[in-house]
């Protein structure tokens, strides 16, 4: 668990001008869908880390923290990288019902709303934790306790009801160490062994579809720790118990590195019938031996058909719990460190550096970066730019993979031809540029059912 250190409805979306005017632009053999792209219908998942991870099953998301998302770069971030989010603090016990029965949304309900606005998935994180609790709950006795907790759930669960996909149920209740012991805390210590699984089956009552999550730290690779939480999903999935994931916050650096067990501990878990999350990951460190780390847990996952997603906790170092470990995939200026690459190419994309921005390809004399600029039921936006290198280009093409079923319905700013799902794209009148200057071309996708991203290859220049 990431402590705080010491001390609605979706926009409807719509094309843009340059968009609608497009049409004229395009050549008759990319046209493989009559007319424009319908704009009816809920917004999709956006971001090039989170589309990579769609393209492999999985979902790609972050912390965060409603105080930042006023700040552009912060939400700018968020928005053009992550498919998933999860509060950093604003769904704990202590900001939701800091009064017994007196519950402040406010905070929590604004990372929501954000989050689908932009087609995002939200984790609830957490219902039943020891820390950052109220005094309240702390001194009620065992029937008090016991009343308050399922009102807790149900209360906060209720309200949230279809727009969270996993709820952190239960967090950290187990020690560390090598006794594989409960740890004391008032829900322990005074309503027993019991109270998880009550909590679960509570939870249950309330949001039959959201997926209920036991989660918790130092469970990365097989120890005492995990053995203790294996024991209890494993008896309760005998038992009917409903539990559906496992959460890894695998929380790690010099210290504590990746296990080299990870896999095969995440895969004895899925194995229980259960999914497994990696919910909070961060790695301390820099350059290639960071980014060699965090490439093996996203492989970890690939590799587990039943781990669902990643989570990062955190967009940017800067507001990092850990940040005098730069331990997150943007640095606190937002720029992409090898880390953020390591993870793209481990999903399958590639990166054309910058800041913020999404996959692409790069080579010689110009590069090539790619961001999702609109996204709605059945369609989406994708901008391309183009940068030349340390000289100035007389012309340049770009190469780009569509999946299929996905069929590009219009291209402005660029002459596209295409051969089999690769559409080639090469300048209109913007194929001149000056050592280090930029330009862009755009096209619509019909997504045909697909949420896969487009693969940019390799810009060449002369």
């Amino acid at each position: 668990m990431a402590q705080i250190p010491p001390g609605g409805t979706p926009a409807r979306p719509h094309l843009p001008a340059r968009a609608r005017r497009a049409l004229s632009l395009v050549t008759a053999g990319v046209l493989a869908a009559a007319g424009v792209v319908a704009l009816a219908g809920s917004a999709e998942a956006v971001g090039a880390l989170g589309d990579a991870a769609a393209a492999k099953g999985r979902y790609f998301g972050t912390a965060v923290a409603a105080n930042h998302l006023g700040e552009a770069a912060y939400a700018s971030t968020l928005d053009a990288q992550f498919d998933s989010v999860t509060p950093e603090n604003e769904m704990k016990w202590d900001a939701l019902e800091g009064t017994r029965n007196s519950f402040n949304f406010t905070a929590a309900d604004q990372i929501v709303s954000h989050a689908q606005s932009k087609g995002m998935k939200v984790r609830g994180h957490t219902l039943v934790w020891h820390s950052q609790l109220p005094g309240w709950v702390s001194g009620l006795a065992a029937t008090d306790l016991r009343s308050a907790m399922n009102n807790h759930i149900t209360q906060v669960m209720t309200h949230y009801k279809g727009k969270i996909h996993s709820w952190d149920v239960v967090n950290e209740a187990f020690q560390d160490g090598s006794t594989g012991a409960r740890r004391s805390s008032p829900f322990q210590d005074k309503l027993g062994d019991g109270f998880i699984e009550e909590a679960f089956r509570t939870a249950r009552t309330v949001d039959a579809d959201a997926k209920l999550c036991y989660n918790d730290y130092n469970t990365d690779g097989q120890n005492a720790k995990s053995n203790a939480v294996y024991a209890m999903v494993k008896d309760f999935k005998q038992r009917g118990v409903p539990i559906d994931c496992v959460g890894f916050q695998s929380h790690f650096n010099s210290n504590s590195p990746v296990p080299s067990d990870f896999q095969a501990n995440l895969q004895r878990f899925a194995d229980l019938g259960v999914d497994v999350q990696i919910t909070e990951l961060d790695i301390e460190g820099s350059g290639t031996a960071q980014a060699a780390n965090y490439a093996k847990v996203v492989n970890a996952c690939l590799a587990v058909t039943g781990c669902k997603g990643l989570t990062v906790w955190g967009v940017t170092d800067k507001y990092s719990w850990r940040s005098s470990g730069t331990p997150l995939l943007f640095d606190g200026d937002y720029n992409k460190k090898p880390a953020y690459d390591a993870v793209l190419a481990a999903l399958g994309g590639s990166s054309g550096g910058g800041d913020g921005g999404g996959d692409g390809g790069g080579t010689g004399a110009c590069t090539a970066t790619y961001t999702r600029t609109a996204s709605w039921g059945g369609g989406y936006n994708g901008e391309v730019t183009i940068k030349a290198g340390g000289s100035g280009i007389t012309t340049w093409a770009v190469p780009v993979t569509i999946p299929s079923p996905q069929t590009v319905s219009a291209v402005w700013n660029g002459t596209p031809t295409t051969s089999g799902g690769v559409m080639t794209v090469k300048p209109t009148w913007n194929g001149t540029l000056a050592a280090g200057a930029s330009t862009s071309f755009g096209f619509t996708v019909t997504t045909n059912g697909s949420t896969a991203a487009p693969v940019v290859g390799a810009c060449t220049a002369s």
